[in-house]
């Protein structure tokens, strides 16, 4: 489905953030997208969601090359690409009704031009990510609980029913059990309706039953890949080994007060 050849960015000369970072994605695919603050993911999610514009590389999705695809073209493809942003605070406009939110995208890219129909299919989002309709429809995003806006984030990139979905830090804002809630709610996502995901996190244990594979960015540069398993008990670099060190510190530490 996807394929990225030696992407590259920079924001000044002295800061070169991806170094030629290539990988690929399967249709209906889980692949994890790993790194510390600073190493570059979330400008990947960023690129591929159409927010920034890489310097050089290939970017292929279904065989078209999204570098260089005209203003109009790329926008068709927003249906197809959809993202989930970190901040459920700062993403939700909070003069806009949840159902205005969720309805925004069918309208710009133009989908279903049918009022009741959208609301229709506004219902079915609401629904997938377990929010009931009646109850959430005419809310306002102050009304909720964070993990109730992060499901609103995730009902606004459903909606469209794309292939990708990029999350990036979708859970960082939240306590540990509305983290794994989330995580369950987007595997269940991936089995329900074959969405594909990029999922960019820090937090490598949240990986491990959700990932089918890893790529571990450090400082702009890929330095270990494979699947989820195989990384995590192999790792190649030391910076991965780190963060497995640091997992396994968190989980002996987790058994102890246990």
């Amino acid at each position: 489905m996807l394929v990225i050849e030696a992407l590259e960015k920079s924001y000044n000369k002295e800061n070169k953030v991806l170094k030629g970072v290539s990988f690929d994605l399967a249709p209906k695919e889980i692949v994890g997208l790993i790194g510390a603050s600073g190493a570059g993911k979330s400008t990947v999610g960023r690129i591929l969601a159409n927010l920034e514009e890489g310097d050089a590389g290939s970017i292929l999705f279904e065989g078209q090359q999204l570098v260089k695809m005209s203003a109009k073209k790329r926008r068709l493809l927003s249906k197809d690409i959809q993202m989930i942003f970190q901040d459920p605070y700062s993403t939700l406009s909070p003069r806009m009704k949840i159902r205005e939110l969720i309805e925004e995208a069918l309208i710009i890219l133009r989908l279903e031009p049918d009022k009741n129909k959208r609301l229709d299919l506004v219902k079915e989002a609401l629904e997938l990510v377990s929010l009931d309709s009646k109850k959430y429809l005419e809310r306002y995003p102050h009304e909720l609980s964070g993990g109730e806006r992060q499901r609103v984030g995730i009902a606004r990139a459903i909606v469209c029913n794309p292939k990708l979905i990029i999350a990036d830090e979708p859970t960082s804002m939240l306590d540990t059990s509305l983290r794994l809630e989330l995580v369950a709610l987007l595997k269940q996502l991936n089995e329900k309706r074959g969405t594909a995901f990029i999922f960019i996190t820090h937090d490598i244990a949240l990986t491990q039953n959700f990932c089918n594979r890893l790529i571990v960015l450090n400082e702009g540069v890929v330095v270990d890949a494979g699947r989820t398993r195989d990384v995590i008990t192999h790792p190649t670099h030391e910076f991965t080994k780190k963060l497995i060190h640091a997992l396994q510190t968190l989980e002996a530490r987790e058994d102890i007060n246990l």
